[in-house]
C-alpha cells in the first residue's frame, strides 16, 4: 500500500510523512477534489473534521485554440488574447488564512517568414497547459473557498532608491545601489487595488518610499476585477469566441489531493 501513494502522484511531490502514516493507520482518508471552469469553488470539509490540502496539480486556461497575427521585426507585446493566460492565480481562503498562489504559464510561439516580406513575422500562438504541480500544507476546519483567475496587468504605483540598512546592506542587496526600485505594484480595481508593497509594508515607510496606501500587502495576489485585477477565465474565453467555454482543452482544471481527518484538529500541527 505504501508504494501505490507514490506511483500515482506527481514526481514533485509527495504525500507527508506523518499523512501517509495517518492513511496507512486509518486515522485519516487520502482524497482528491477535481475543479474547473468558473472560477469559484468551495471544497467542503465536514462537521468535527479537518483536511490538510498537501499538493495539487493545476491544467491552466487556454488550451484548444490558436491565435496568429503579423508583427513586423522588434520588440513588441504579444496579443492580449495570449498575455491574459499566461499568468494565472489560484488561492485558498480558509476563513481565517488566505493562500495566493500565481503561476506563469508557458506559451508556444510559431514563427514564420512572411513569404512576400521578410520583414513581417507570421506568429502562430498556442497556450502551453501541461499540468503544473505544487506541494502545499494547508489545513482548515472550515469550508474551503478556492479562487481562480487570469492576471494581464501589474501597475507600477511607485518607484524609489533602497537605502543601505542592515537589512538591505550595500552589493548584496538594492540597498545603495541607486536603482529606482518598484516599491508599489497595483493588482486590482483600479480605485481600490490590491497593493503590493515593497520591501515590506512596514519598510515602504521607513525607507521614506511613502505614506502607505488604502490596501497594503507584503504579499503579491491580484483580486477580482474584469479590467485591472483577476478575471475570471470562462468570462475572457467567452469574449473571444462564443465556442471556447464550451471546449474541454480551454478551461482550466485542478485537482486538489488531500487528506480529511475525522477529528477536531490539534494545537500541534507540524
Amino acid at each position: 500500500m505504501v508504494g501505490l501513494f507514490y506511483i500515482y502522484l506527481p514526481m514533485s511531490w509527495s504525500i507527508p510523512q506523518q499523512i501517509e502514516k495517518d492513511i496507512i493507520a486509518g486515522k485519516a482518508k487520502y482524497q482528491t477534489f477535481q475543479t474547473g471552469n468558473g472560477g469559484q469553488s468551495i471544497l467542503p470539509v465536514p462537521p468535527n473534521s479537518y483536511a490538510v490540502i498537501f499538493g495539487y496539480d493545476f491544467s491552466p486556461a487556454g488550451g484548444g485554440f490558436t491565435f496568429t497575427d503579423q508583427r513586423f521585426l522588434g520588440t513588441q507585446d504579444e496579443p492580449d488574447a495570449v498575455r491574459f493566460f499566461q499568468t494565472q492565480q489560484i488561492s485558498f481562503y480558509t476563513g481565517t488564512d488566505f493562500f495566493p498562489f500565481i503561476h506563469h504559464v508557458n506559451t508556444q510561439n510559431n514563427i514564420s517568414s512572411d513569404p512576400i516580406n521578410p520583414a513581417i513575422l507570421n506568429h502562430c500562438y498556442t497556450i502551453d497547459n501541461t499540468p503544473l504541480s505544487r506541494q502545499v500544507y494547508i489545513t482548515s476546519t472550515n469550508d474551503v473557498a478556492i479562487t481562480h483567475g487570469l492576471i494581464l496587468t501589474a501597475t507600477v504605483a511607485t518607484t524609489g532608491l533602497i537605502p543601505v540598512t542592515s537589512r538591505t546592506p550595500g552589493f548584496l542587496t538594492y540597498g545603495g545601489s541607486a536603482q529606482l526600485i518598484q516599491a508599489q505594484t497595483n493588482y486590482g480595481p483600479g480605485a481600490t487595488p490590491q497593493q503590493f508593497m515593497q520591501p515590506s509594508p512596514k519598510d515602504f515607510q521607513d525607507f521614506a518610499l511613502g505614506l502607505l496606501p488604502g490596501n497594503p500587502t507584503d504579499q503579491a495576489f491580484a483580486t477580482p476585477d474584469a479590467v485591472n485585477g483577476l478575471i475570471e477565465a470562462n468570462v475572457f474565453l467567452a469574449s473571444l469566441a462564443a465556442n471556447f467555454p464550451r471546449q474541454a482543452a480551454s478551461n482550466y482544471y485542478l485537482c486538489l489531493h488531500y487528506a480529511i481527518y475525522s477529528k477536531t484538529i490539534p494545537e500541534q500541527r507540524g
